[in-house]
């Protein structure tokens, strides 16, 4: 039996970490903070935000580089991104998985195209989605790298003990595969804005109101910029 003393362990060493807020609140454009060199799949193709940053590349698959993610065959071209990057990985410090949201989206919709009547999803799909999701989180959070995962955000009821009903905020991930994905990883964040600032910070604390969980430090909240600068206590007083 190997053994790793705890005095050896490093909090931060391969991280996984998944951001999740609004469309257009930064997600994507937190990749520029990254340290190191990354590679992105960019699921939603909302890479063009990234233009012009040197240790970034973003993987795609046409000749014209204009394409990130084929959205019509999800499966199929995440399955093939499994493969290629195996081969490519040993250059990059962090892997940028841009965004979940849409590629669970793109999986119902390429399943309706293949059930009876060529639009619904049947009852299997939700069922094989479980499965198929768990399969795939897996092999990209065995990567030696980084890994860092953005999503979009949802709401759900939450029945409380007290019989009180709140609205509580998490990633937009379908229930079935959701607390073991969050489980999985290391730090969830929630993006919110400042209303009288306009500054933008991450929640890094959950609460009965919203998702959130920080096990890479102490922080229970920080500026957008500087997500990646662990080892920090002090919460961000602009959230």
């Amino acid at each position: 039996m190997k053994i790793t003393k705890a005095t050896d362990l490093s909090r931060t060493n391969n991280w996984r970490i998944l951001i999740y807020g609004k469309p257009g609140l930064g997600k994507t454009s937190l990749i520029r903070h990254l340290k190191g060199n990354t590679i992105v799949l960019s699921m939603d193709n909302s890479h063009k935000v990234l233009e012009g940053i040197p240790n970034v590349d973003v993987r795609t698959i046409d000749e014209e580089g204009k394409i990130s993610f084929d959205r019509e065959h999800p499966s199929e071209d995440i399955n093939g991104f499994l493969k290629e990057i195996d081969e490519e990985l040993g250059k990059y410090d962090n892997l940028v998985i841009d965004n979940f949201s849409s590629f669970q989206i793109d999986w119902f919709v390429e399943q309706g195209r293949k059930s009876h009547n060529g639009i619904s999803n049947e009852v299997q799909h939700f069922s094989q989605w479980k499965n198929y999701f768990m399969r795939i989180l897996t092999a990209i959070y065995k990567k030696p790298v980084n890994v860092y995962v953005t999503a979009w955000e949802d709401t759900h009821e939450l029945n409380l003990e007290t019989g009180q009903i709140i609205t509580q905020f998490i990633p937009q991930i379908r229930d079935a595969v959701l607390n073991p994905f969050l489980g999985l990883t290391d730090l969830v964040g929630r993006i919110i804005v400042n209303s009288k600032t306009g500054s933008r910070g991450l929640i890094l604390e959950g609460s009965e109101g919203t998702y959130a969980k920080n096990r890479l430090d102490d922080r229970t909240a920080c500026k957008i910029e500087d997500l990646f600068n662990f080892g920090g206590n002090t919460p961000d007083e602009t959230t």
